[in-house]
């Protein structure tokens, strides 16, 4: 439940700055379903910044979609950018995160998939992962 409470909220998006982003802007929402974000990522970045529209929060199931909505990587062709954050339970006192991109680029951009990674979601998942642990509640 600690760890849902982090990654199905805006949480982790506010305590990750400025460590992994400059700054976070919610223009709509409040991390709920139609919530749009807008990042603006650290120099070294692929994206100086883009904008992100959360379409799924699902708490029953601890799943959390997140779409490409503006810039990014529909600026590169892609028709479409999904990351999925799932938090499976293990028991009362441990659990999984899973993240799964998904995505969909037009024809003549195919050699742009080569920037797709899992890499910043490893960094993300690491970074709550160490706050989770500083922060666990007994």
């Amino acid at each position: 439940s600690e760890a849902w409470a982090l990654y199905g909220t805006l949480v982790l998006t506010y305590i990750c700055v400025p460590d992994l982003f400059a700054k976070i802007d919610i223009s709509k929402g409040d991390g709920g379903v139609g919530t749009i974000i807008t990042p603006t990522t650290n120099p070294g970045s692929l994206f100086s910044t883009y904008v992100d529209k959360i379409l799924l929060v699902d708490n029953e199931k601890m799943v959390k979609e997140v779409h490409a909505y503006r810039g990014g990587y529909l600026g590169l062709g892609f028709n479409s950018y999904l990351v999925r954050f799932e938090v499976i339970e293990k028991s009362k006192t441990s659990c999984t995160t899973k993240v799964t991109v998904e995505y969909d680029v037009k024809e003549g951009f195919i050699a742009n998939t080569v920037h797709v990674s899992i890499e910043p979601f490893i960094g993300l998942v690491n970074y709550g992962n160490n706050y989770l642990i500083k922060n666990h509640k007994e």
